[in-house]
């Protein structure tokens, strides 16, 4: 199996970020605050990587102004290893930290090579049937997500069709190929169609696709509570490379 490149904890970081954006970014530093209509705190929250252009207890108080400008919750993503100190200073301010969401890395080789069990298919923009299959935590999309998705260089929409029916899907997820890391987001198999190897199936042709076109490793992000999720996940040969948690700003009164 092909050894991956090593990678620092801020490279990923940032190379993640470019292939899930906000409608709005704006570098703080090297920080970078990001709003996309509230759709996930990825497209919604300053990831704070590198240093910030003033003391901390400042930037804790421009990034507060910077969302509430918005109409959005203060909210940063604080990768540890480094983020250590930003965190103490988000803490100090009051921002609630939430769980652990754990950055996830393989080698393409290996599953991407596997042969889907179904048939899949890969499209360069989301059609209706697949944005209706992607639930974001349990529901349907908000107007924003449309915009969100598209972001990236060329993003891959993968599907699965048990039927005729143009909806809804067995099963979507979506890739980035960046800097030769295929980044997976948005794997979601229906209910009615789990413990059939869908998740894996979408996985392997977006890592098949990625493979052709120069990719070398994967990367995905989990939270740490989705059980299910990190056993597909290790049985495909991922291992944890670091981990982030959000906080976010106290509400106001």
């Amino acid at each position: 199996m092909t050894a991956l490149p090593l990678a620092a904890v801020d490279d990923l970081e940032r190379l993640a970020a470019r292939t899930w954006r906000g409608a709005e970014e704006e570098p703080y530093g090297a920080w970078l605050l990001r709003a996309g209509g509230g759709f996930t705190g990825r497209a919604n929250s300053a990831l704070v990587v590198g240093a910030a252009p003033v003391d901390l207890s400042s930037a804790v108080a421009e990034v507060t102004g910077w969302y509430r400008a918005r109409g959005l919750r203060p909210c940063a993503a604080v990768p540890v290893p480094g983020g250590e100190e930003a965190d103490a200073a988000f803490a100090a301010a009051g921002w609630t930290r939430e769980e652990d969401n754990l950055v996830l890395t393989a080698p393409l080789d290996g599953w991407a090579e596997r042969a889907p069990t179904v048939p899949v298919t890969l499209a360069a923009e989301p059609d209706d049937a697949w944005l209706q299959g992607y639930r974001y935590r349990g529901a349907a999309l908000p107007p924003a997500a449309a915009t969100v998705l598209r972001t990236g260089s060329d993003p891959v929409f993968a599907s699965v069709r048990l039927d005729d029916r143009p909806a809804p899907l067995a099963a979507v997820a979506r890739g980035v190929l960046e800097g030769g890391w295929l980044v997976i987001s948005a794997v979601t198999v229906a209910d009615a169609h789990r413990r059939r190897g869908l998740a894996t199936a979408v996985m392997a042709a977006l890592g098949a696709d990625a493979r052709s076109r120069g990719g070398q490793g994967c990367l995905l992000q989990v939270a740490a509570s989705n059980a299910p999720a990190l056993a597909l996940y290790e049985r495909l040969g991922f291992t944890e490379h670091h981990r982030y948690h959000y906080r976010t700003a106290p509400s106001q009164g």
